[in-house]
């Protein structure tokens, strides 16, 4: 099992975003639950590009402070909305032998919903946390409705488990008991 935490990044963790201090509470449970029971963080850092207001280099790019990656964790940077495009992450996960992601972050309607569908194309057992992700309103609808449609309707049975987020911390904390338990 690995929690990936997908494009959290300080240009666009603000409080524009849907149900803001609840996603910055939710990520932070689960982040410190991952670590406690030592399951793999791995961040996504997504690039628009030279000359873009989300470009590596700028301090915008860099991780929110709240949810920031310990020295030891592994952060792949992306171009395109998928972390598994050209990243090196799927190769990565399949030599682990991985077979479950928890996915986190930003946006619920760009980069969230490729990393699921694309996980779930490539074989991943996909569980996507309540309120672990969000985004903000667009010219068709708002961000709580923008929410609802991926999260209630588009995601569940198909593609994804999605499940409380009281129920993936506790995924997290007995994926330990499993490993010292063999």
């Amino acid at each position: 099992m690995v929690l990936l935490v997908i494009d959290t990044q300080k240009l666009i963790t603000n409080d524009r975003l849907y149900r803001f201090p609840v996603f910055v509470e939710n990520v932070r449970r689960l982040t410190a639950c991952a670590r406690e029971n030592d399951i793999e963080v791995i961040y996504i850092r997504h690039d628009d590009g030279e000359g873009q207001a989300l470009t590596k280099g700028t301090d915008g790019y860099e991780i929110y402070e709240e949810f920031a990656p310990a020295p030891e964790e592994k952060i792949f940077d992306k171009c395109a909305n998928s972390p598994f495009k050209d990243t090196g992450l799927l190769s990565y996960l399949l030599a682990k032998g991985e077979k479950r992601l928890i996915i986190t972050g930003l946006q619920t309607d760009y980069c969230i919903d490729a990393a699921v569908k694309c996980g779930f194309e490539h074989g991943f057992e996909i569980v996507v946390p309540a309120f672990a992700n969000t985004t903000v309103d667009n010219d068709y609808m708002t961000a709580e409705k923008t929410y609802e449609y991926y999260n209630r309707f588009l995601w569940p049975e198909r593609y994804a488990s999605c499940i409380p987020v009281d129920e993936a911390v506790e995924m997290l904390s007995n994926c330990k008991l499993k490993i010292k338990n063999g």
